[in-house]
């Protein structure tokens, strides 16, 4: 299938496609967005956090020319970058770098946004560095899990978010499930995770805790915005 231009699907053809991928295994759904979706209408992100080599590993196995965007925030952890070059080099991946307007990012250290106002601080850093390409892709892969919290445990596989369609192909996979894959087949997990922190983000934000409860101690916030 060649892509012409961004298309944006109707509530008929998402219902569709949610109706034909649920039967489906976590590689069958992968290898099933190649025959509904042209490679350049996917956009493939990776914050290279705890488990990320889960869905890397699937998609190298699929398409390693599938290009991986990874969102420099400049706040993260070293382990992180460690992490993000281990696994590019692991998986041949291809890994693309964006950031926030560098004037930008340079008011959030010298503000300490990320103290103030964490949710400006990723609207910065996150948000709109990934706004930015978005607007040409027509399909955004996640792997967002439905148990991690109560906002993604009410996700579908496929949901349109503003104006990209959302697919998240291991949504339903339990987190039982997801440590027995990794065990499987060995994947890495990130450095940080022997140490407690399961949810990895920014290093200002992040403590370690179970699950999510590490992100944005001690504040409301569960989500960077970027899923929302």
């Amino acid at each position: 299938m060649i892509a012409t231009e961004k298309r944006v699907l109707t509530n008929e053809e998402i219902a569709l496609l949610n109706k034909k991928y649920k039967p489906l295994s976590i590689h069958e759904r992968i290898a099933a967005l190649y025959t509904d979706f042209a490679e350049e209408e996917i956009m493939l992100t990776s914050s290279f956090a705890a488990t990320s080599a889960f869905l890397l590993h699937l998609f190298s196995e699929t398409n390693k020319k599938q290009r991986v965007y990874f969102i420099d925030t400049g706040f993260h952890f070293p382990e992180t970058l460690d992490y993000k070059k281990e696994l590019t080099k692991l998986y041949g991946l291809n890994v693309e770098s964006i950031s926030a307007v560098q004037s930008e990012h340079d008011f959030t250290v010298k503000d300490k946004t990320y103290k103030k106002n964490p949710e400006f601080c990723c609207s910065i850093n996150k948000v709109k560095p990934l706004d930015a390409i978005k607007k040409k892709y027509s399909v955004w892969v996640s792997g967002l899990m439905e148990w991690q919290s109560d906002h993604r445990a009410t996700l579908d596989i496929f949901e349109m978010r503003g104006e990209i369609l959302k697919f998240y192909p291991l949504l339903d996979l339990s987190k039982e499930q997801r440590d027995e894959f990794i065990k499987e087949h060995q994947l890495p997990f990130h450095p940080l995770v022997a140490k407690g922190y399961n949810s990895i983000g920014c290093k200002h934000c992040t403590v370690p805790g179970e699950d999510r409860s590490g992100r944005w101690n001690n504040s409301p916030k569960t989500e960077c915005g970027l899923h929302l």
